[in-house]
């Protein structure tokens, strides 16, 4: 009795031997098609695949094992000529997994250096057409589309992908980017949140999310993020547009300029970039006042980009300001500032003549009346000055009202000056009236000497 328990243990070590060697032997055939593998050394497989290849160039095994073994090494080139092969080669035959052919093809063809897209795209399509949910194939045919800018497909293909593996980053940030790309705000916050999570350390994904919240009117938190990033080699340039040009809309224009500063600090800019920061930054300038400055950036600008935007008109504009301050004040000065140049333009108009100014009305920011009594040693009368600010043409219309509150004021003689011209209609208008009108050229004339007229160094200007 006591040998069965031996024997029993002997029959159960015998079994389990018989089931070792069987499964080892199923792992040894190969599967048609190049999806199973041998358990031989490389040698080995290299020696019989290229034995079967010499008889037969288009063996369908042969190439397979072959092209597994450039898979399993990553080597690319190899593996995309593979799997080119066999595809020609296995055409029609049901033995070959034309799914995983067609899918290492095209992931093969996209990891060439450079890759070869088109072929990539031939074969992930082939590969979606026979199994829509593999997460490879979606994610790449979605890289595909993302680049070729075609981001509605892009956006289905990495839902696709993200519903297979719903906590891989790269993913999610590819999907929230498309979304961006599609102006689906709402649903690439969703998904860049997600990447932020599990890799917080993703800026690109940040970055792509404070464009959402720019896009979506919360300027704090887009502010919060472009702030933090602001700094970054790579998306503080960027960064640095977007907060600069936030501040800008809330009229913030100082710190407007600090954020432009802070981008065109950075090293190695793209063209591109530095002369959009400094557009934006020489705008801020004007905004300030700060004339100079802006003339040098727009200068700038020119000289790397001659056409850029209306940067050759603003030139002509703001060094003609900058070149003549009293012209600086009329056109742009504090309205305290261009009243009182309207007041010195009144009192020094008609040469060795006595002048008492009696009333000065503003309209605004846009003109400024000034009416006075004139004593010259042939005449005196009441004289109104109407000052426009604007650079525009004047037309008939504003004349009339101007020709009513001389008539109102029973001024005897009335002169209409402006930074600009007066349309045609406008100078028929006043041809039989007592109104003299000033345009830019004789204003500019005033204006350059009349710093001169105030010293006594230079008779003044009349059209009397």
């Amino acid at each position: 009795m006591g040998l069965l328990p031996i024997v029993a243990t002997v029959v159960v070590l015998l079994i389990f031997a018989v089931v070792l060697v069987m499964a080892a032997s199923a792992k040894k055939r190969e599967v048609p098609g190049g999806g199973g593998k041998r358990l031989k050394d490389k040698s080995q497989v290299l020696k019989e695949a290229n034995r079967r290849l010499a008889s037969n160039p288009k063996d369908v095994e042969a190439l397979a094992a072959l092209g597994s073994m450039a898979w399993d090494e990553r080597d690319w080139e190899r593996a995309f000529k593979l799997y080119g092969e066999i595809s020609e080669a296995g055409a029609g035959n049901t033995d070959v997994d034309g799914f995983e052919v067609n899918s290492r093809y095209g992931i093969a063809a996209l990891n060439l250096r450079p890759p070869k897209g088109d072929d990539a795209y031939r074969g992930l399509m082939a590969a979606h057409a026979l199994k829509q949910g593999d997460y490879e194939v979606n994610f790449n045919l979605g890289v595909l589309e993302y680049r070729s800018k075609a981001y509605d497909k892009a956006v289905a293909l990495f839902k696709l992908a993200t519903a297979a593996q719903p906590d891989h980053a790269e993913t999610l940030r590819y999907l929230g980017n498309s979304f961006l790309k599609v102006k689906s705000y709402k649903d690439a916050l969703i998904a860049l949140r997600k990447a932020i999570d599990l890799e917080p350390g993703d800026k690109e994904s940040l970055f792509a999310a404070a464009e959402c919240y720019y896009e979506l009117g919360n300027l704090d938190q887009a502010l919060k993020i472009f702030f933090h990033l602001r700094a970054d080699p790579v998306f503080g340039p960027s960064a640095s547009l977007f907060a600069g040009t936030v501040h800008m809309n809330m009229r913030l224009f100082e710190r407007a300029a600090d954020d432009f500063e802070i981008g065109l600090r950075h090293q190695n800019l793209k063209v591109e970039t530095v002369v959009e920061l400094k557009y934006r930054l020489a705008a801020a300038a004007l905004n300030m006042q700060d004339i100079g400055k802006a003339v040098i950036l727009l200068t700038e600008i020119q000289t790397v980009s001659p056409d850029y935007k209306d940067v050759p008109s603003l030139l002509v504009k703001y060094r003609e300001l900058n070149s003549n301050r009293n012209f600086h004040t009329y056109l742009l000065g504090s309205t305290g500032d261009f009243v009182t140049l309207c007041r010195k333009i009144a009192l020094l108009f008609f040469p060795k003549a006595k002048v008492k100014i009696t009333d000065i009305s503003v309209e605004g920011n846009d003109w400024a009346d000034i009416l006075a009594e004139v004593e010259t040693a042939k005449w005196s009368d009441l004289v109104l000055f109407h000052f426009i600010r604007a650079q525009g043409i004047v037309g008939e219309l504003s004349l009339r009202d101007f020709h009513a509150r001389v008539k109102d004021l029973k001024a005897g003689k009335s002169y209409c000056i402006t930074a600009g011209t007066f349309s045609d209609e406008a100078k028929r208008f006043v041809e039989a009236r007592l109104i003299d009108l000033i345009e830019k050229p004789e204003l500019m004339q005033i204006l350059n000497s009349i710093d001169l007229r105030a010293k006594g160094l230079m008779p003044g200007v009349s059209s009397s």
